[in-house]
């Protein structure tokens, strides 16, 4: 890393969805920077680490996400970093997708983000504070096959990018994060895609995501960094 890059050892974050996948990868990676860290996820798992509070939590339910917070901020004494990481994908033409697949996707996309936001923001350090959502490419293009979730990350993109408003005068710093297919099991999702599809063999991985996460909270406190979408070499240049 630069030699001016924020040292984030000692600051406290709470990752959303971080019992597999990108979140898990996220947490690791936070981890070896000596950050402190909440995990919440359906899913306990603290993942082997060190510094760590676990909380059962579907971000669809407002009190848990509430609930998962408090027990970070109680065990660390502040909050200093918000990766929100919850998702779920379902890809298929949109007169194929279900009513409980369209709830589901806007349920946690949507509503769980701006359910993260509500319950962190007050508790967020207002000197140097940053939230990071977890969108996607998908929430930057139309793509095939995939209204709904690409819908569901529109949202994700312009709620952040409305958060960066509000929250720039109290020092606090909102990042989209926006990667390509990345080679976990919310990269399959269901629907269309099978594990032998020879276009997804050369998907990012979750470590590679949660480089860029690193590097967007280790900038310089003077400034920020809005969005940041990335892909594998081997993916196509969606139009």
């Amino acid at each position: 890393m630069a030699t001016n890059s924020v040292k984030l050892e000692g600051k406290v974050a709470f990752v959303t969805g971080a019992s597999s996948g990108i979140g898990a990868a996220v947490a690791r990676a936070l981890a070896g920077q000596g950050v402190k860290l909440g995990l919440a996820s359906r899913h306990t798992d603290d993942l082997g680490l060190a510094n760590v509070v676990t909380s059962a939590c579907d971000v669809r339910e407002r009190a848990q996400i509430e609930e998962a917070i408090a027990a970070t901020v109680q065990r660390f004494g502040r909050l200093d970093i918000v990766v929100a990481n919850a998702g779920i994908g379902s890809y298929r033409p949109v007169v194929e997708t279900s009513l409980e697949e369209v709830d589901e996707m806007v349920d946690i996309n949507v509503k769980g983000l701006i359910y993260t936001a509500q319950a962190a923001i007050p508790h967020l350090h207002d000197k140097g504070g940053d939230f990071i959502t977890l969108a996607s490419e998908a929430g930057r293009r139309g793509l095939p096959d995939e209204a709904v979730y690409v819908a569901s990350k529109f949202a994700q993109v312009g709620f952040t990018r409305s958060l960066d408003h509000e929250l720039r005068s109290l020092g606090i710093r909102c990042s989209n994060i926006c990667p390509g297919g990345v080679a976990t099991n919310f990269g399959m999702g269901r629907g269309l895609r099978t594990p032998d599809m020879p276009e997804l063999a050369n998907m990012m991985q979750a470590e590679d995501v949660a480089e860029v996460v690193l590097f967007t909270l280790t900038r310089p406190p003077t400034f920020r960094i809005l969005e940041t979408a990335f892909r594998s070499m081997h993916e196509q240049n969606w139009g």
